[in-house]
């Protein structure tokens, strides 16, 4: 039976090359979540300004060893070899191998036994890796159309590279950030926004009707919506998923 992947979606794959290497520790000085908290999580990828380059979910490999664990990376097709040269940067002499795998892939469903929940929020369906195969399906604009219609936006289209601080990506309230872990990339900036609990922008989808062509990150007509960047205090009438309302209202 032919299984749903989504195609736009990458894995790569870091291994540890020697004994007592720790992938997850090499990661918990660079994202914004806690690689030591249990998998899958979503995280960033930040400038030293706190703004964000990637973000990609963070798997634990059950093939290998709790001892010698892999870490895989879903993040976006385009963006996978960026994301490796960027993390092999960081590497420094650290004995991890990053590379794209090419044999695995990322799978969607709205839900299905077993597999585990969208760490952003539950509504957005499961996700989980396995094996490509030939007769895998593509529902990549699917999901993108589920996934807008909950107001969650992700990848480079719609975050930016280098143009968003991380906690106007809603990252604060789609699990997408610890302000308890230490130090990381970005973090500085990031943490206090936190503190003065100030985010003065968002990202927001809107019907693309009512879209402002200056602030637009993305623009799918195909399905009537438009990924912008607008300032809170002009959010508070514009019909937002309840996530994201109880976050405005608390600004």
């Amino acid at each position: 039976m032919s299984a749903p992947r989504l195609f736009d979606r990458a894995i790569i794959r870091l291994s540890p090359q020697e004994e007592g290497e720790d992938v997850r520790a090499f990661l918990q000085g660079l994202v914004t979540n806690d690689t030591q908290a249990e998998l899958p999580l979503w995280a960033g990828l930040l400038t030293p300004q706190g703004k964000a380059l990637f973000d990609f979910f963070l798997w634990a490999d059950p093939s290998t060893s709790s001892g010698q664990s892999d870490v895989l990376i879903d993040c976006e097709t385009a963006q996978a070899e960026a994301l490796a040269r960027r993390l092999s940067i960081y590497r420094l002499r650290r004995k991890i191998a990053i590379s794209v795998d090419l044999a695995l892939g990322v799978y969607w469903a709205a839900a299905a036994p077993d597999r585990p929940s969208d760490p952003r929020l539950p509504e957005l369906g499961v996700r989980w890796i396995a094996p490509v195969a030939d007769d895998d399906v593509d529902i990549s604009a699917f999901y993108r159309a589920h996934r807008l219609s909950l107001g969650v936006p992700e990848g480079l289209a719609e975050l930016g590279s280098d143009a968003t601080l991380w906690l106007e990506t809603n990252a604060a309230e789609l699990n997408g950030v610890s302000f308890t872990k230490g130090c990381y990339v970005g973090q500085e900036n990031t943490a206090r926004m936190n503190w003065r609990q100030k985010v003065n922008r968002r990202l927001v989808v809107v019907p693309i009707a009512d879209a402002d062509p200056a602030k637009a990150r993305a623009r799918y007509p195909e399905l009537g919506l438009a990924v912008e960047l607008r300032r809170v205090e002009n959010m508070a009438d514009m019909k937002l998923p309840a996530w994201q309302a109880a976050a405005i209202a608390a600004d």
